[in-house]
């Protein structure tokens, strides 16, 4: 049997990274990790194609080839799956959909034959039989959530890794925390369950075998949600590196207790992490007492991060204004938060209700919901009746963009996060990273409308952050990209802040590999 597996394509949103990946001569930020692993998990004689569409598109000759044709992806994929569902029916195909957007009632899904809620390692012998057979069912819902001791490594040969800006590799899912509006928790439950150290170790070694030098993404919603087995795991990360003479530095998203533990802060700075994602959410206690994000309560939230910062860490976070308790500062307070913590990428979105979810709940029963979430919460769409006035709440978001992501102010933000790092994580010379630099110095130094913030920052750079130079170069790119989807170039109302698509100054033309 010929199995295609689609991965959809992602709309521009802060995670995406379109602007900035030219500079690398790259197409998309990471693998589509879950595909390539299900990619494992199905019978071995059968024949497998990728085609992620964020990297290619998909073309006639590859429906052609295939039988069967696999989907999987988040609810903000949903209108490109829904694309390519319609395309394979057209041609008498069968399609398979999984992934985070099978545990909705997303209605770009309708259409197909066959949808795997839940983790596939369960269910997938269960639909290989029945593909088979040429039957199935509609919908298929796993039982139990699986072993991860038992889950066999993705195969990334069928990808291109050229063209990806980082790896990806899994060590857990699962999270022991309760967020009101987290989805996590109710697709891969409460109690994380873990990989071995040799599994994770196995993975880094096919990903070095295969030529990749630079930076690894270990994907997990929360890194450190069982820290006995990360503690096992850290220091046999670590041992792998060095062996293989670090040619790896690593990223992950972590719950903000991180900071109350300082050996876990060494273990990770050991193992070379150079990035971590947390959610902080609010600076408002009483929005985080009401969204049960009680992890963030137990220290002061600056000194928290601050702490993080000084083990060589960039802290990357997520902010999110329109929860019930948000008075009418919220907006000057997150500003001031990301100020004051030095967090150059700080993801700020609007609440948005995502399915089954705790919050969808309340507010069904509360009768505040309007529809369906699209999966965004960088979109000036809410799906649900805010406690504070609407266009208020839309006015002040934007606001929070525009001033956050206007150059000279990310700038600043990049030289105190600078100020605070010790030794940097041990980072090979990678020639994307080269590409993107000279890239930078001709695109962002002589090309774009804030060149002058630009010089200004390297100058700074050069005279007081010598060391750091790689990484303030790196974080320079990433704001291109930030500064373009927050428009702060372009429109007269704002509205490019959040919509996908809309007209901002030219992007650079750059020949990608």
């Amino acid at each position: 049997m010929k199995i295609l597996m689609v991965y959809p394509e992602f709309p521009d949103t802060f995670w995406s990274f379109k602007h900035a990946l030219p500079f690398q001569g790259k197409r998309s930020a990471y693998p589509p990790l879950g595909l390539l692993t299900v990619a494992a998990l199905l019978p071995p004689a059968w024949e497998k194609r990728v085609v992620d569409l964020n990297v290619r598109p998909l073309k006639d000759r590859d429906l052609d080839w295939a039988d069967v044709v696999f989907l999987s992806g988040m609810m903000v994929q949903g209108p490109s799956m829904r694309k390519v569902i319609r395309r394979a029916k057209e041609r008498g195909l069968r399609t398979v959909v999984g992934g985070p957007i099978a545990s909705t009632s997303d209605p770009n899904i309708a259409e197909a034959d066959h949808v795997v809620e839940g983790e596939a390692e369960e269910l997938i012998s269960v639909v290989a039989k029945d593909l088979e057979s040429g039957g199935g069912a509609q919908h298929y819902k796993a039982a139990a959530l699986p072993d991860l001791t038992q889950v066999p490594a993705p195969l990334l040969h069928l990808t291109d890794i050229r063209k990806y800006s980082a790896m990806a590799v899994q060590f857990s899912r699962g999270c022991p925390f309760t967020c009101e509006f987290c989805d996590i928790i109710e697709i891969y439950g409460r109690r994380p369950r873990t990989k071995t150290p040799e599994q994770v170790c196995a993975e880094l070694t096919q990903i070095y075998n295969m030529g990749w030098r630079g930076r690894v993404f270990l994907v997990d919603d929360n890194f450190i949600g069982n820290k006995k087995n990360v503690k096992k795991l850290l220091p046999e990360l670590a041992r792998w590196n060095r062996d293989h003479h670090c040619p790896f530095w690593f990223l992950t998203e972590a719950s903000l207790n991180l900071a109350e533990d300082k050996e876990l802060l060494q273990l990770m700075h050991d193992a070379n992490f150079d990035s971590v994602f947390i959610g902080i959410e609010t600076p408002v206690a009483e929005s985080l007492k009401e969204t049960t994000k009680f992890q963030n309560l137990r220290k002061d939230l600056l000194e928290s991060v601050k702490l993080v910062q000084s083990y060589s860490m960039e802290v990357m976070a997520g902010f999110i204004v329109g929860f019930d308790h948000d008075p009418p500062d919220v907006f000057d307070r997150q500003i001031q938060f990301i100020r004051d913590a030095a967090i150059p990428v700080s993801m700020v979105g609007l609440l948005s209700a995502l399915p089954n979810t705790q919050l969808w709940r309340r507010l069904k029963s509360e009768g505040r919901l309007l529809r369906e979430s699209l999966g965004s919460n960088t979109l000036l769409d809410m799906n649900f009746i805010p406690r504070m006035n609407t266009q208020e709440l839309l006015d002040g978001y934007r606001r929070i963009l525009e001033t956050i992501y206007r150059p000279g102010e990310y700038f600043d933000r990049v030289l105190a996060y600078l100020s605070r790092v010790g030794t940097a994580a041990r980072t090979p010379i990678v020639f994307s990273d080269v590409l993107a630099a000279a890239r930078s110095l001709w695109w962002q130094g002589l090309r774009s409308d804030y060149r002058k913030e630009y010089w200004k920052f390297l100058v700074e750079t050069l005279r007081h952050h010598r060391r750091s130079l790689d990484k303030a170069v790196t974080l320079a790119v990433m704001g291109h990209h930030f500064f373009k989807l927050t428009g702060t170039a372009a429109a007269e109302d704002g509205l490019q802040a959040c919509y996908p698509g809309a007209e901002v100054a030219p992007e650079p033309r750059l020949e990608t590999s």
